[in-house]
């Protein structure tokens, strides 16, 4: 395999010795000549590899450590595991170079699962058993565990939005009246988003990060989880970054969830009304968060392609403004920027 960076020599210096340790750990006997191939890649720099021997596989998980650290990944997976969530168990991590070992738990994400067009019972099957093991997460949560995702970091996300989006990718600043219109609708969103219940949140709890297996999903890509408002994860998972569903299947499992947690004793509101309302605000915060993310990717890191599933972030936005009046401010916002879907 060609890895053009410097991380190849440290990488093929590590792994055979780590695999030997990991063979002999599972009773897989004696490392064969296995190939190493990409895996994926995210929009962080943190990578992934497989390594094939035969019928054995395994993850590699290249997470440069001068840019990326790993422990929370180690120490997180350790708190889904308690909670009983499916994730890849780790059979060796070592945090200083930046290599760990992971479970391979299959070829194919939720994500990919549904574009390869799987019928409708299978998609109403996987997005039954993300919802139970949301809740199962989430049941599991308690305070002082994990940093508070509080308006600090609330704020810093939404700012992702005129910094990047605006700022660098429409090469523009908001005039009085569209800052004026932004203050308003942050402190909408965020004093929303602050008076919700709070929770073990993923961050990015969605199809790309669920693996499709038998029974529930295997859970990736948690290592930047916080206690925050419980409508967080359900709102990502159901608006996702790279496929629409439909307005109104988005909101029969929204309500599907919103009954389970009950069921389950989390302390969502107790009509679903005001739940909805809430998944709303939530969702405003991340897609203009994202937005301004997927263009730092792009202008910072190099990574272009993010840029082309933006339009469906505005859909979503635009789609809360119908719903809702008082995001009038961000209608007006999107009119003057010239942001349509």
């Amino acid at each position: 395999m060609e890895m053009m960076d410097s991380r190849k020599a440290q990488l093929h210096a590590w792994l055979p010795s780590q695999l030997a340790q990991t063979y002999a750990t599972l009773g897989w006997g004696e490392v064969g000549s296995g190939e190493l191939s990409a895996a994926s890649a995210d929009a962080s720099f943190r990578r992934y590899f497989r390594w094939v021997d035969g019928s054995r596989s395994i993850i590699v998980m290249d997470a440069p450590p001068e840019q990326e650290d790993s422990a929370p990944f180690v120490r997180i997976a350790a708190l889904l595991a308690e909670a009983g969530v499916r994730t890849p168990q780790i059979y060796s991590a070592d945090l200083q170079k930046g290599f760990l070992l992971l479970e391979d738990m299959g070829a194919s994400t939720y994500l990919q699962s549904i574009q390869q067009g799987i019928d409708d019972a299978s998609i109403e099957q996987l997005y039954a058993t993300a919802i139970t093991t949301l809740v199962r997460w989430q049941q599991a949560s308690r305070p002082g565990v994990l940093a508070d995702y509080d308006e600090t970091i609330l704020r810093r996300e939404l700012q992702l939005f005129p910094d990047w989006y605006v700022s660098r990718h429409l090469q523009r600043q908001f005039s009085s009246a569209e800052e004026e219109d932004w203050q308003t609708l942050s402190r909408l969103v965020l004093d929303s988003n602050l008076a919700e219940p709070q929770v073990f949140v993923h961050r990015d709890y969605m199809p790309r990060n669920l693996m499709t297996a038998d029974g529930e999903p295997g859970v990736l890509d948690f290592q930047d989880a916080l206690y925050g408002p419980l409508s967080y994860d359900v709102t990502s998972l159901l608006a996702d970054a790279f496929f629409t569903l439909p307005l109104s299947q988005r909101e029969v499992w929204l309500e599907r969830y919103w009954q389970q947690a009950r069921e389950a004793g989390l302390p969502t509101p107790a009509d679903f009304q005001t739940f909805r309302a809430q998944s709303r605000l939530m969702g405003v915060q991340r897609h203009l968060k994202v937005l301004g993310i997927f263009a730092r990717i792009n202008y910072r890191d190099g990574k272009a392609h993010y840029l082309s599933d933006t339009p469906r972030f505005v859909g979503y936005l635009r789609e809360a403004c119908a719903q809702d009046h008082r995001l009038a401010p961000l209608e007006r916002l999107l009119d003057s920027l010239g942001l349509h879907a």
